[in-house]
């Protein structure tokens, strides 16, 4: 949301410098103290609805989005049942539990702040989402490329948006024999893990409708592209979509948002909008809101690819390319003065930063260790080393 608040002043400091001023200018924008409410997610009328409450910040800020912890959150039904969203261990994130929402009714989110402000998005009826019929890839000499099909029979989804979720292996190119702990040097009593999982969430927005086609039918939309070497094909990979169903409003305020954050970069590229969406303060209706609550089902679908299966060819990188190779720790060096062996190992493994790999001998003499940095000895620091349940 930050960068959806800051395009007009990134455009604004963009025109000022190619009109040749000299001296700097702070629009009174950049240095705005208002941070308004950003609602993010939607009602799940068939499982866990999941909200994020946060603020915005000015766009000098070196910080990451303020959340809104400690308010209160509820699905409310028009006319009719109420459900109460809790704060997680996450804050500023909110889930209900388990629901079936009646596809006849209308449903808004209505929140009341920690500060007293209230906040309610419009009701809106329940959208059915079609299953997706499959998710495929096809390698050409260049990329990799994933695509959802979809369709819906009754031609009345027409509006639909995906999100991702990636996961995939990740193996360290170093397997150490020892552990420097206590103060000294031993033989490793716990080995590092030898596998571990990347996972990262979609940002990007990905959106499509079928208004113009005479059938509701989605046919090869393209939700991710990879080149020959992206590491993540290294070994083996794994993408869930998640498809929604939106109404046209809902779409609207999604294509303006893409718009808003990704075609923005030039003189030549549109201008943006203001960008709301249907919450709205019921305290003060002059105090503005960002996010759209639509209610809606939700489908999803998962494959997996293996290195084995795409072109031999393709040089497809680790992740661990400038791990190579490792250092050396030398405990004992020819030019005077003889260092200590135990001020050396010290100096180069007590805050954590590098690890051991293996010993280095000359002539059958220990002259010292192989190692390298965390990063890349330890595969930890780049995922999770707990196999997912779903990984097969």
């Amino acid at each position: 949301m930050r960068t959806i608040l800051s395009t007009v002043q990134v455009l604004l400091c963009s025109c000022l410098l190619l009109s040749g001023c000299i001296e700097p200018y702070a629009p009174e924008a950049i240095s705005s103290t208002k941070n308004y409410l950003v609602v993010d997610g939607f009602i799940n009328s068939k499982g866990i609805t999941t909200i994020n409450l946060a603020r915005t910040y000015d766009i000098s800020a070196n910080t990451t989005p303020p959340v809104e912890t400690k308010a209160s959150v509820a699905i409310e039904e028009e006319g009719g049942m109420r459900y109460v969203l809790l704060e997680s261990v996450t804050k500023g994130t909110y889930t209900s539990a388990s629901l079936t929402l009646n596809s006849a009714k209308n449903y808004r989110l209505f929140l009341r702040t920690a500060a007293g402000q209230e906040y309610a998005s419009t009701y809106v009826p329940v959208k059915t989402t079609p299953a997706i019929d499959n998710i495929a890839w096809r390698a050409t000499d260049a990329r990799l490329n994933i695509y959802v099909n979809s369709h819906d029979d009754a031609n009345k989804t027409q509006y639909y948006r995906w999100e991702y979720e990636e996961t995939w292996e990740i193996m360290s190119r170093y397997v150490p024999q020892f552990e420097y702990k206590n103060g000294k040097m031993q033989d490793l009593t716990t080995p590092l893990p030898r596998t571990c999982w990347g996972n990262i969430r979609s940002t990007d927005i990905k959106i499509s409708n079928t208004t113009r086609l005479n059938r509701d039918v989605v046919s090869d939309f393209l939700v991710r592209s990879f080149s020959t070497r992206a590491n993540q094909l290294r070994y083996r990979y794994s993408i869930l979509v998640r498809q929604h169903a939106l109404t046209p409003e809902e779409y609207a305020y999604w294509e303006l948002l893409k718009k808003n954050t990704e075609n923005i970069g030039t003189l030549f590229d549109p201008l943006p909008a203001q960008l709301t969406g249907n919450v709205n303060c019921l305290n003060d209706a002059a105090e503005l809101a960002i996010g759209y609550v639509g209610v809606h089902s939700l489908a999803e679908k998962r494959i997996f690819v293996n290195r084995s299966e795409l072109p031999t060819g393709w040089q497809v990188q680790d992740g661990y390319e400038d791990c190579v190779p490792p250092d050396t720790v030398f405990l004992y060096k020819p030019a005077p003065p003889p260092p200590d062996p135990v001020q050396v190992l010290q100096a180069a493994f007590s805050n954590g930063s590098s690890l051991p790999i293996g010993a280095v001998y000359d002539h059958g003499f220990l002259i010292g260790y192989t190692a390298k940095s965390k990063d890349c000895v330890d595969c930890r620091t780049r995922g999770t080393a707990t196999r997912p349940s779903f990984w097969q």
